[in-house]
C-alpha cells in the first residue's frame, strides 16, 4: 500500500488534526488509557535496561562475559511476539491478551528481583519476558482497530502522540532507575520494574473493545498470512534492524570514548547523551505531517541518512561538537522512525495489524543482539572510533533499501 493511498484518507488541514489529535486522546478511555500505559512501559523497562548486567555481576556473581550474553534472551522476543500477535489477529482480543502479557512480565521481573542463581533470569528472560514483549504491539493494534472503525477519526496523530508517551518513558526510565539502585539497591530497583509492568494495566481497567474479524472465504482461510503476503512487512524490518543496531554499539562505546579517549567531562558527557530524546520529542509531533507531505518511506530513508552522519560524526569528529552534532542527528533518526515505523509497518498488513505490530516492535530486540555482536567484534578489530563505522554502514544500506521502496511505491 503505497504511503500516497494511506495520506488520502486524511483530508483535514493539519492544524485541525492536531487539535483533533488531542482531543481524541483526552476524550478517549482508550487512547488515554493507552497513552499512560505506554509510558509506564517506557519507565519500567527503560529503568532496569542499563542495570541488568551490573545486577548479574554484583547480586547473582555472574562474570562480565556470561552477563554480557543475558542480551542474547532478547532473541525469543520476535519469536513470542509474532506467536501472540497471529493468535491476536485470529480472536480480535487485543487487550485481554495485552493484560495476559504484562501479568507475564510482572512475573517475570519479579522472578528477576528473587533470583539466587545466575541461571535463572536468563530462563525468566525466555519464558516471560520475551512474552511481556507484546504489550506494546497489543495496544497499538487496539489503537489502531478503533481508528479504523470511525470515519472521522482515522487520525494517525493519535498513533504519534501514544508513541511520544512511550518515549516519555525512555527518558524518565533510566534517571529514575539509577536513583532507585544508588539509594535502595539493585533488587528494589528491579521490584520497581515489575511493578510498573503491572500498573500498565490499570489505566485501561476492564475495557475490553475487540479487533474486526474477517469472515474465511473460499480462496482465503480467515487470518492466514502467507509468508508471502509478509515478505514487504519483513523487508521492511529488516531495513529497521539496520539502522536500529547502530543503538547498542553506540551505548556500549560512546561513554567509553568520550570518557578514555576525548577526557570529557561528566556533565558534558551526560549532556551530549541526554540531547538525543530531547532532539527526539521535539521532532515526533512533526512526523506524520512530513510523512503525508513527502511519503513516509522517504522520510525514513531521510532518517537512515541522518543515521550514517551521526556514526560518521561520532568516528571522525573527535571533540565535544562532534558527539553533540552526532547525538542531534540521532534524534532526528528516531524522531522519524518511532512514529512511521509502526503506521508503516500495519499498512503493510492490513488484515492482521496485531502480528505486523509485534513483528516491527520485536525487531528490536533482534537488533540489540546484532548490534551487540558486531559491536564487540568490532571494537575488537579496528577499536575506537572506528567501530562507529559500522553502524554508518548498516544505516547506509538501510537508507538505499527505503529509498527503493518509496520510489516502488511511486511508481
Amino acid at each position: 500500500m503505497s504511503d500516497q493511498t494511506g495520506s488520502e484518507s486524511i483530508a483535514m488541514p493539519e492544524p485541525a488534526v492536531r487539535h483533533s489529535a488531542l482531543r481524541q486522546v483526552a476524550a478517549s478511555r482508550l487512547f488515554l488509557g493507552a497513552t499512560i500505559a505506554m509510558f509506564l512501559s517506557g519507565l519500567g523497562t527503560s529503568a532496569a535496561a542499563p542495570q541488568i548486567v551490573l545486577f548479574l555481576v554484583k547480586e547473582l556473581g555472574a562474570s562480565l562475559p556470561v552477563a554480557g550474553f543475558y542480551y542474547l534472551t532478547s532473541l525469543a522476543a520476535p519469536v513470542a511476539g509474532y506467536l501472540v500477535g497471529r493468535y491476536s489477529d485470529r480472536t480480535g482480543n487485543r487487550l485481554g491478551l495485552f493484560r495476559l502479557c504484562a501479568v507475564a512480565g510482572f512475573l517475570g521481573w519479579a522472578g528477576v528481583a528473587l533470583s539466587t542463581s545466575v541461571w535463572m533470569p536468563f530462563v525468566i528472560a525466555v519464558v516471560l519476558l520475551a512474552v511481556a514483549g507484546a504489550t506494546a504491539s497489543q495496544i497499538f493494534a487496539a489503537v489502531h482497530d478503533e481508528l479504523s472503525s470511525k470515519a472521522d477519526g482515522a487520525n494517525e496523530s493519535v498513533v504519534a502522540i501514544i508513541r511520544m508517551a512511550l518515549t516519555g518513558g525512555w527518558i524518565v526510565g533510566p534517571v529514575l532507575g539509577a536513583w532507585v539502585a544508588a539509594v535502595y539497591g539493585l533488587r528494589p530497583m528491579i521490584w520497581m520494574t515489575a511493578i510498573c509492568t503491572l500498573l500498565q494495566i490499570a489505566p485501561l481497567g476492564a475495557l475490553n473493545p475487540t479487533g474486526s474479524i474477517k469472515k474465511a472465504s473460499a480462496d482465503q482461510p480467515a487470518h492466514h498470512t502467507g509468508l508471502r503476503a509478509m515478505l514487504p512487512l519483513l523487508a521492511f524490518t529488516g531495513l529497521f534492524v539496520l539502522v536500529y543496531a547502530g543503538e547498542p554499539i553506540k551505548y556500549g562505546f560512546l561513554l567509553i570514548y568520550m570518557e578514555e579517549h576525548l577526557k570529557l567531562s561528566p556533565p558534558v558527557r551526560g549532556a551530549v547523551i541526554g540531547i538525543q530524546p530531547f532532539i527526539e520529542l521535539l521532532i515526533m509531533p512533526f512526523s506524520i505531517r512530513l510523512g503525508r507531505r513527502f511519503g513516509n518511506a522517504s522520510m525514513m530513508s531521510a532518517a537512515a541518512a541522518f543515521g550514517v552522519c551521526a556514526n560518521l560524526c561520532f568516528a571522525l569528529w573527535p571533540s565535544a561538537v562532534g558527539m553533540f552534532a552526532g547525538q542531534i542527528l540521532m534524534g532526528g533518526v528516531w524522531g522519524i522512525f518511532m512514529v512511521l515505523g509502526i503506521i508503516v509497518a500495519q499498512r503493510m498488513l492490513p488484515d492482521a495489524v496485531a502480528t505486523a505490530s509485534a513483528i516491527f516492535m520485536s525487531s528490536t530486540a533482534l537488533a540489540s543482539a546484532l548490534g551487540g555482536v558486531a559491536g564487540g567484534l568490532g571494537v575488537a578489530r579496528i577499536g575506537l572510533p572506528s567501530v562507529f563505522l559500522l553502524p554508518a554502514l548498516f544505516a547506509a544500506i538501510a537508507m538505499v533499501g527505503l529509498a527503493g521502496m518509496a520510489r516502488g511505491q511511486r511508481s
